[in-house]
């Protein structure tokens, strides 16, 4: 679901960092080619909050046709993925940007870190007690967390690690799963205190949930690494154009090769608890309960697809490339059609406020009883409303305040960051 990184300095859904005055969607400067980047990051975090509302609120893949059929198929797993790479992204300006922080500042930076990270490990706790399920937020607190001791890695160090990740981890995944017998799982889960509160426990966010951190890393440390680099340079934006679509080719390519037709069929829709259907509000980015992510009782063939949340080597590769097409498309696109800029405006206001529209949507789906999910939803009314009310309210929103309600909130629980020494 779960959280993404800011024009100010947002991330997921989750969060929203001091934001520079000039890069606020409402801010009355002409932006340059900073505010260009930065706003290009909030247009791609808005486009996975929509993403996100079309697996939550839309019909299922099964009810669907041509264009909304591809639609339908690109938002399963591909917006979450794109928030978490976001996240990576978001990670890095709090932490210096191109230029880590160091001394006091690093620490200080860390400190705001990490106490995001528990804050959003405790949002999303208390939605999956509320709504059931799996919640994504919980599962971003960790990425936070274990992120800590990279921040000050150069680009070429964090590029490693997240592709050795995507070529080890779920593999390794499959092995460490594979050996979890139902008796070890509920040993570990009697002496845990998350999965006495809801549906998801520590070794559901480390290894067997739907989002889990094993797999999950490599797309919050590539968004690490794409966060040290200077996105409004032609070139770097050229070459990672080539890199996203080099990514996706090989790797949806040479899964469709290996595995066949069914390679790239959805996880959501296929897969052995695939009763959650269109990805319903109380499962949150995903459709499927706390332990669908994992690979018991999986052939080891499996690790050859590359569909939505699979979480196997093709798919973390295939969907680093598709979320790095988005950042450097919806960038360029801010940095080079300025009249598009204007006019999106009130879309990329959604951007800087993802935590707000992403709980926001649960709420208004509680307090208008909105069919979300049931597997029986055929009409796209719902949610076109929703992402109209999500810009609607952002765009009102953003013209007397610099931060959402919950992003404000946020930045003033990490306050006490500053007293650190």
């Amino acid at each position: 679901m779960t959280q993404t990184q800011p024009p100010q300095e947002t991330s997921a859904p989750q969060e929203n960092s001091s934001p520079p005055p000039q890069t606020s969607p409402g801010s009355p400067a002409s932006p340059g080619p900073s505010m260009g980047r930065l706003v290009g990051v909030d247009l791609a975090r808005a486009l996975a909050v929509f993403g996100m509302y079309v697996v939550h609120i839309g019909p299922p893949l099964s009810a669907t046709h041509g264009v909304a059929s591809w639609i339908r198929y690109m938002s399963d797993g591909h917006s979450s993925v794109l928030f978490a790479t976001l996240a990576g992204f978001s990670l890095m300006l709090l932490a210096g940007r191109r230029e880590p922080k160091t001394g006091l500042a690093g620490r200080q930076a860390r400190a705001r870190i990490a106490i995001r990270a528990v804050i959003l490990l405790a949002l999303g706790t208390v939605m999956a007690m509320e709504y059931g399920g799996v919640i994504i937020l919980g599962f971003y607190g960790v990425y936070f967390l274990l992120a800590l001791p990279l921040v000050r890695l150069s680009v070429r160090t964090l590029a490693i690690i997240a592709a050795a990740f995507a070529l080890v981890a779920p593999q390794l995944a499959f092995v460490l799963t594979s050996l979890l017998t139902p008796s070890v799982q509920q040993s570990i889960n009697t002496y845990d205190p998350l999965r006495h509160l809801s549906e998801v426990g520590v070794l559901d966010l480390l290894l067997t949930g739907f989002y889990p951190a094993l797999t999950w890393m490599s797309f919050v440390i590539a968004g690490m690494a794409l966060g040290r680099l200077d996105l409004s340079c032609g070139t770097i934006q050229k070459r990672l154009a080539a890199l996203g679509a080099t990514l996706t080719a090989a790797a949806y390519g040479m899964s469709l090769l290996l595995a066949g037709k069914g390679a790239l069929r959805s996880l959501a829709e296929d897969g052995p608890s695939s009763s959650g259907g269109s990805g319903s509000m109380p499962t949150g980015s995903g459709s499927m309960p706390a332990d669908a992510g994992s690979f018991p009782d999986m052939p080891a063939s499996s690790l050859l697809t590359a569909g939505p949340h699979s979480g196997t080597t093709f798919d973390i590769i295939g969907s680093v490339g598709i979320a790095i097409l988005v950042i450097v498309g919806a960038t360029v696109a801010m940095d080079r059609l300025p009249r598009l800029r204007r006019l999106a405006k009130p879309v990329i206001a959604v951007g800087t406020m993802s935590l707000t529209a992403y709980v926001g949507h649960f709420l208004a789906q509680t307090a208008l009883s909105t069919p979300a999910g049931t597997g029986t939803q055929q009409s796209w009314l719902p949610l076109i409303m929703y992402v109209l009310g999500a810009i609607l309210f952002a765009a009102i929103w953003s013209r007397f305040f610099r931060r959402g309600p919950l992003e404000y909130l946020l930045n003033a629980a990490t306050r006490p960051a500053k007293h650190i020494r």
